[in-house]
């Protein structure tokens, strides 16, 4: 075939159904249609006729409530509900959001609605700043200040939405000031303590004891969150440069993105060989830990002794306080645990410790 030819050759190819079509050189479905006197053509994103037939009437359906919503906001009416579906659809459609910070969005939403239950059906036109400040005072009772501030942004955020399409000229929302923040008191167990806590762990009498009292010893010596601990392998740790990499993606526990280092501390380097002679048959792709969580057995284990209640994340900031005290300054550990302010939120919650700098069981 020549170029000539192959260039008359129609790209688009009708199906036997109605408003589905081919796109002929990858084999992709695509929805073609007239919504409100404008032609769409929108990807099913599968190549088989089966499937694409299930998927075109959604298609369909979702474009003509994109219709509605336009035809609602230029009639100057717009409520709540009606702004928070196209936030939504924004989310849907960011690429760079990861899926728990979408599902965050609607954790938020169920409480805002929860707490202001009429907002659903309010015509943003009519929210007054009166209103908003009425709902924070009432959901401060009940949320601590990390909620409510979450609250306030996602009722800034769809009312937003509201001034965008011209149906108000002003956000109520901004009016209302964002909670103050309060950091949980660490009490955090000494060394001798924390050695203590892991043989109550690992002498718990379940089968799974011992791989809770692991758990946990390698939550401490990495400061890695819980659920980024189950997704680390054999591959991901790194014994010649002495560290491991944490991956981060939407599947994961990793909260942020990209790729972090965390060094392989002499204790973790120790936990890691005693791990490798136990399990010589493991292959690169096996997850390190066995288990995934053990918050039944921590919390026996500190009644046991006699400490305060120790949870996974506590784990977390018990890494991130050994190596403040041992020297390491504020900024690199707020790397090593995968914040991306530069270091603002790990100065609020240790930066009382730069005061008393001391050596502990860090052997780098």
């Amino acid at each position: 075939m020549s170029a000539q030819e192959a260039d008359q050759e129609p790209l688009w190819v009708k199906t036997p159904v109605a408003n589905l079509v081919r796109y002929k050189p990858s084999g992709t479905y695509f929805a073609r249609a007239k919504v409100g006197g404008k032609l769409i053509r929108k990807s099913l994103k599968t190549t088989v006729f089966s499937t694409a037939k299930i998927k075109l009437n959604d298609a369909l359906k979702e474009e003509q409530q994109k219709l509605e919503r336009i035809t609602t906001v230029a009639a100057g009416k717009m409520t709540f509900t009606d702004a928070w579906k196209i936030h939504q659809a924004r989310l849907e459609n960011d690429p760079d959001l990861k899926r728990s910070t979408k599902k965050y969005h609607q954790e938020i939403l169920v409480a805002l609605k929860k707490s202001w239950p009429e907002l659903g059906q309010l015509d943003l036109r009519k929210i007054t700043k009166s209103d908003c400040l009425n709902w924070r005072a009432n959901f401060v009772k009940d949320y601590a200040g990390t909620r409510v501030n979450g609250a306030i942004s996602l009722l800034r955020r769809v009312i937003d939405i509201g001034v965008e399409s011209g149906v108000r000229y002003d956000n109520p929302a901004k009016a209302v000031p964002r909670a103050k923040v309060h950091f949980k008191q660490l009490a955090l167990p000494e060394p001798e303590q924390f050695e203590r806590f892991i043989q109550a762990v690992e002498g718990g009498g379940s089968g799974k004891s011992r791989h809770c009292a692991n758990l946990v010893r390698f939550l401490a010596y990495s400061g890695f969150r819980v659920g980024e601990s189950a997704n680390i392998t054999w591959k991901d740790c790194d014994f010649t440069k002495g560290e491991i990499i944490v991956r981060g993606d939407s599947e994961t526990g990793t909260k942020n993105w990209g790729v972090r280092r965390i060094p392989m501390i002499r204790e973790m380097r120790q936990l890691l060989n005693k791990l490798e002679s136990e399990r010589p048959a493991d292959t690169k792709d096996i997850a390190v830990m066995t288990v995934h969580e053990c918050q039944k057995a921590m919390n026996r284990a500190a009644k046991e002794i006699g400490i305060p209640r120790i949870t996974h994340h506590d784990l977390r900031h018990l890494f991130a306080t050994r190596c403040i005290e041992s020297g390491v300054d504020i900024p690199t550990v707020s790397r090593w645990l995968g914040h991306k302010d530069g270091g603002a939120l790990a100065m609020k919650v240790y930066g009382h410790l730069r005061t008393s700098i001391r050596l502990l069981w860090l052997n780098w």
